[in-house]
């Protein structure tokens, strides 16, 4: 569990404001996580709790895919640990020098398509150029890329066991080909229910709390409802993105906030818009 000790003063807000972000922590090139850092600057104090992990899955067969890429048009990224697929496979099968001089060049002869600039980011430091990154989710990705000239050789997808169906659906309707595997599962963090306690004990009630997938509601939900009790009406829900808005709908629990895009910037933003008392 981290928690943000970086603020600016807010000139709009009375009070520094305790929000809980349900993800794990990244630190960036400046040693600190931006969401941390950027919700710091709307007079935020932001506490990073992880309710996932993550198990890798056929890997073996990733790798044998990753060594052809003859056989495909390009690459999907919608996810960070999908990235990490990729570098695993490299690591676990010795292929790091092969990947450097031979199979980057021929990937990147090809389209690789991302979600975000945090996966960008990721595939980039892996040696290969992106396109799509501006696209805030799967679905404008599915857009931009059915606006581009079709390939005839399929899109290579490592996904996870929960993939939104939005982005396979849309290159299918519009005659895209496209291979899925799924690389990674979701499962609960094994600390999840020890951290959420201890928040509650030490900081009380958050004014905001942001959902960062829908797999994270699932694991995190019942506890929240638990630690809250009748004051659970006083929390501003967020969420990273739509799929997660409407999971969160799904469970009857008002959504005061969609970030526009999957990015520090944008979910800054809308939680202090969200947040803002009347006559504040």
């Amino acid at each position: 569990m981290r928690s943000a000790r970086f603020m600016a003063p807010c000139k709009d807000c009375q009070a520094i404001m305790k929000v809980l972000l349900l993800k794990d922590p990244k630190e960036d090139d400046c040693g600190q996580d931006p969401y941390i850092r950027e919700l710091g600057l709307y007079g935020l104090e932001a506490t990073l709790i992880p309710v996932l992990s993550f198990e890798f899955l056929s890997l073996s067969s990733f790798s044998e895919k990753l060594s052809h890429p003859e056989g495909y048009g390009g690459l999907i990224f919608t996810s960070p640990r999908a990235v990490e697929a990729v570098e695993l496979c490299l690591e676990k099968d010795n292929k790091t020098e092969v990947w450097k001089h031979s199979l980057k060049e021929k990937w990147n002869a090809k389209s690789v398509y991302v979600v975000g600039s945090a996966t960008s980011s990721l595939v980039n430091k892996i040696g290969l150029d992106t396109e799509g990154e501006s696209c805030g989710n799967a679905e404008k990705l599915a857009e931009y890329i059915c606006s581009r000239e079709s390939p005839a050789l399929p899109l290579l997808f490592p996904c996870g066991t929960v993939k939104g169906e939005i982005l396979p659906k849309m290159l299918k309707d519009k005659g895209i080909p496209m291979e899925s595997i799924i690389v990674y599962q979701k499962v609960p963090h094994p600390g999840i229910q020890v951290n959420l306690h201890s928040y509650y004990s030490q900081q009380g009630i958050p004014a905001s709390i942001t959902f960062f997938s829908p797999s994270g509601l699932t694991h995190s939900l019942k506890h929240i409802q638990e630690l809250s009790g009748d004051n659970i009406g006083r929390i501003k829900f967020a969420a990273i993105g739509p799929s997660t808005a409407r999971a969160l709908a799904a469970q009857g629990l008002p959504v005061s906030c969609t970030a526009e895009s999957p990015t520090p910037p944008a979910l800054a933003k809308g939680l202090r818009l969200a947040l803002q008392a009347p006559g504040c």
